[in-house]
Formats: C-alpha cells, sequence, structure tokens
C-alpha cells in the first residue's frame, strides 16, 4: 500500500512540474484555444467521474467520487467563463451613444 501510494504521489508531482513548464511557454494567443480544448478533455474525467461514483462499494468512495464530480464540474463551468471572458475582450467595442448638444435640444 505505501509503495503504490509513493508511486502516484511521485507521478502527481512529476504531472505538476511537466504541466507547469508546458503551460509556461504557451503563447498568449493560444490560451484561448487551449483552454477550450481543456475544457472538453475534462468534460471527459467528469463523466468517468461518474462512473467511478455509480461503481462506489464504500462511503468513502462515494464521498470521494462526489468530490471528483463536483470539482470536474466547477472546472469545467470555470474554464467556459474564462474562456468566455477572453473571447469578450477581441469583440469590437460598440461606439458610446453620443450625447445631443443644446442645438439639437432646443428643436
Amino acid at each position: 500500500m505505501g509503495n503504490t501510494l509513493l508511486q502516484y504521489a511521485t507521478v502527481l508531482v512529476l504531472a505538476i512540474f511537466v504541466g507547469i513548464e508546458i503551460i509556461a511557454k504557451v503563447p498568449s494567443i493560444l490560451h484561448t484555444p487551449l483552454m477550450s480544448g481543456s475544457n472538453a478533455i475534462h468534460g471527459v474525467i467528469v463523466v468517468g467521474s461518474m462512473l467511478i461514483l455509480g461503481a462506489a462499494n464504500t462511503n468513502l468512495e462515494e464521498v470521494l467520487g462526489f468530490l471528483a464530480v463536483i470539482l470536474g464540474t466547477l472546472n469545467v463551468v470555470g474554464g467556459f467563463v474564462v474562456t468566455d471572458r477572453m473571447l469578450e475582450m477581441f469583440k469590437a467595442k460598440k461606439p458610446a451613444a453620443k450625447a445631443p448638444t443644446s442645438d439639437e435640444v432646443a428643436q
């Protein structure tokens, strides 16, 4: 048990370092497409966590499965919110409504 847990922890730490290195080198223009892609991938992870939750036998498995579904869903929703906000930055701004001049008000 302890050896397996150490192996999983090692893989997790290495994955974190590799992820940070990869993301740090991505140009800012590619962040929106990458965010959309990661949201799609994480949607698959949410489905997988629901399947695992459905096969849970103990209370601990049910709690961990439920937590996985909730956190995965929050990650997907948060990713789409961030993507939407990024895309809003690239939309053309509407011209501000021009206030009427005193000559137009007098007519």
